[in-house]
């Protein structure tokens, strides 16, 4: 049964992957077919993104999380409560063609948001201590918000993505 589970997260990891560089490589296309060369423009800050204050000792510190109106919303502030919790350990830009390590956890919350149960449904081949690093940065970003008003049972999904540097990125952050 794990090792289906296994399979099948891999297989997910897979397609995402390949399906962000064919959209990739059809943007490339079109641009060079169209005989236009312009700089890209900058992207619009993100409405979403959450910052933290960094407190006396490097400990930073988040802003109460919004009320979430599914569990898309909740995957999404989780994400993006995650990497400003831990601003030493993660990236930003494109994960690499090759990571270093890609541990898929659930986290079973309790209707206040914070982490009630945490399971690991992949463990990578190598690198076994990014579950450990994963675990404890989900843990400094939480609570995710209250979940009382969306359906049971109250859990979603990570895939972190781990580059060389041991830095990691949410994979929920290159599904939007």
């Amino acid at each position: 049964m794990k090792r289906l589970m296994f399979t099948g997260c891999l297989m997910a990891v897979m397609a995402t992957t390949a399906w962000l560089a064919g959209c990739a490589s059809r943007n490339q296309e079109a641009a060079q077919s169209s005989g236009t060369t312009s700089t890209p423009a900058k992207p619009a800050p993100d409405p979403g993104v959450v910052t933290g204050t960094v407190k006396s000792g490097g400990r930073v510190v988040l802003p109460v999380p919004s009320k979430s109106r599914n569990w898309k919303e909740v995957r999404l502030q989780a994400a993006r409560r995650l990497v400003a919790a831990n601003p030493d350990i993660t990236y930003m830009g494109k994960p690499p063609d090759l990571l270093r390590a890609i541990p898929v956890l659930t986290f079973e919350l309790n209707a206040d948001g914070t982490i009630r149960r945490v399971e690991v449904m992949r463990y990578p081949s190598q690198d076994r201590e990014t579950v450990n690093i994963a675990i404890e940065s989900m843990r400094r970003a939480a609570p995710f918000g209250n979940v009382s008003h969306l359906p049971k049972p109250w859990r979603f999904n990570e895939t972190f993505l781990f580059n060389n540097q041991h830095k990691f990125k949410p994979m929920t952050l290159d599904q939007l």
